[in-house]
């Protein structure tokens, strides 16, 4: 039967509805967050083992909304069937307000103001990305191709091909026009006048890059190049004449005063961008970042992200990246969702903070797990002879009937459970999935990462969905309750 509502603001009575073994958390996360947000609460404890097992036509034999309801929170397993259920309940109680919270009881906190609002422009982006393709003159031409369609699928809007410096590449311009025929726009990244005009020829449409040493060529070019200077540490008199130089020849142009490795100048390369802004404040300007990503024994996602937030609030709207060292191999996807985050919290001027969780890959968005007297609980509850592994942020739990192992080490767990009499049912393949998943509940205790049993461990971007081997999804129809 539901509990009875407890004397927080009346204005709100939300009527909460989940299944047995849930019921000790839902009772934790609900009472605080009832305290914190001020509504009143109804929780109604469903005679079914499992919540993902219930069914609308289930559902709407054992709920029991209290009158004073004003809003209905279902386990998130019912989304797909949430029209007809309010269709069903808007019978019994019109105008209710129904709504499926999340899978995990643990992220109840978001649907109560602790996840900030989106709005429809996110997405929008003003950066593009370059990737680079190091040593491109090695490559295979079938294998040039394939790679620039990879990079292209991962965020990139042009393909730079990297050229070797004093090796001319003869097939240059059959390269360029290879992957211009897919659609893809490209640039040439040679100081090679010959390579550069071979390549403008064949569709090249940007130039990396010119200084004092070859900018009078790029007045035959007939395409936008990119201006550098001739040494970073003299960027106002060699790269502003340079700029000035195709300024008065007419010449389509972005300025990249050159971003330089930490410990070899980087705060004051920083400092010259910040100074090109002040002397072209319309102008085009281009930061090759894979000077840090690459030189730096770093994960690649946390600093491309913090890069192009320096690049969206100062207009520069180009980025040159490689994805070549282990650590930055997915350079491109992070910049593709880095630029739509950044320059959605420059346009709206709020912190890039709980919007993009797909850029949080070691760490998780949010690490809140069961205490263990939840957990205690929820092993004094259980009456069947399945397995459920959990963790409280210090142990990881091992439960079923009359079973309730704690420890920090997977091998111990299972040592001690195969000593038990009620292990008898661990056969081989048992003992592989409780071995895999207790692996799974190591690694996020060792992360401070949140885990479900028989769920995926979040790994932003590269997460890789799992299929579940331990809950069958039954209908709840098809079973007694439980």
């Amino acid at each position: 039967m539901p509990q009875e509502p407890s004397t927080a603001n009346q204005l709100e009575s939300i009527h909460f509805v989940t299944g047995r073994l849930a019921e000790s958390a839902v009772r934790e996360i609900v009472d605080e967050l009832s305290k914190r947000h001020g509504f009143a609460y109804t929780i109604d404890v469903l005679p079914i083992t499992v919540a993902a097992l219930m069914t609308p036509k289930w559902l709407m034999r054992h709920i029991a909304i209290p009158h004073q309801t004003t809003r209905v929170l279902l386990p998130g397993y019912l989304a797909e069937h949430l029209d007809e259920i309010r269709g069903s309940i808007d019978l019994l109680k019109p105008a209710l307000r129904v709504e499926c919270g999340p899978k995990d009881v643990r992220d109840l906190p978001t649907l109560f103001g602790n996840r900030r609002y989106r709005s429809n422009d996110y997405g929008q982006y003003q950066i593009e990305i370059i990737a680079e393709i190091n040593y491109a003159p090695r490559l295979q031409r079938r294998t040039l191709l394939a790679e620039a369609k990879r990079l292209v699928s991962q965020g990139a809007n042009r393909i730079d091909l990297g050229c070797e410096p004093a090796v001319r590449w003869s097939q240059v311009a059959e390269a360029v026009k290879a992957i211009t025929d897919l659609g893809i726009a490209v640039s040439i990244d040679s100081f090679d006048p010959w390579e550069v005009e071979q390549a403008v020829r064949a569709g090249a449409t940007l130039v990396l890059s010119v200084n004092s040493t070859n900018r009078q060529q790029a007045l035959d070019w007939g395409v936008e190049v990119v201006a550098i200077p001739d040494d970073p540490t003299d960027f106002q008199s060699s790269m502003v004449q340079t700029a000035e130089y195709l300024l008065d020849h007419k010449v389509p142009f972005r300025l990249d005063p050159i971003l330089e490795p930490i410990g070899c100048g980087f705060a004051r390369s920083l400092g010259r961008y910040l100074q090109t802004r002040e002397l072209f404040p319309d102008a085009a300007m281009m930061m090759g970042i894979g000077n840090i990503t690459e030189l730096t024994d770093s994960d690649s996602a946390p600093i491309n992200t913090l890069l192009l937030g320096f690049c969206a609030e100062l207009q520069i709207h180009s980025v040159l990246t490689t994805q070549v060292i282990a650590w930055a191999q997915s350079s491109v996807q992070e910049c593709d969702l880095a630029r739509r985050l950044v320059e959605y919290a420059v346009r709206h001027k709020v912190p890039p903070k709980h919007l993009e969780e797909r850029l949080v890959m070691l760490r998780d968005t949010t690490s809140i797990h069961p205490s263990p007297s939840t957990l205690d609980a929820l092993a004094e509850q259980i009456k069947d002879n399945n397995y459920r592994i959990a963790i409280d942020g210090q142990q990881i739990h091992l439960m079923s009937a009359g079973v309730h192992l704690r420890g920090t080490d997977p091998f111990e767990i299972m040592q001690e459970l195969l000593k038990l009499p009620e292990s008898r049912n661990v056969d081989p393949s048992h003992a592989f999935y409780l071995g895999f998943e207790l692996s799974k509940a190591l690694t996020a205790l060792t992360l401070n990462k949140r885990y479900e049993q028989d769920e995926a461990l979040r790994w932003g971007l590269h997460t890789r969905p799992e299929k579940h081997h331990r809950l069958a999804r039954k209908r709840a129809s098809q079973e007694p309750d439980q």
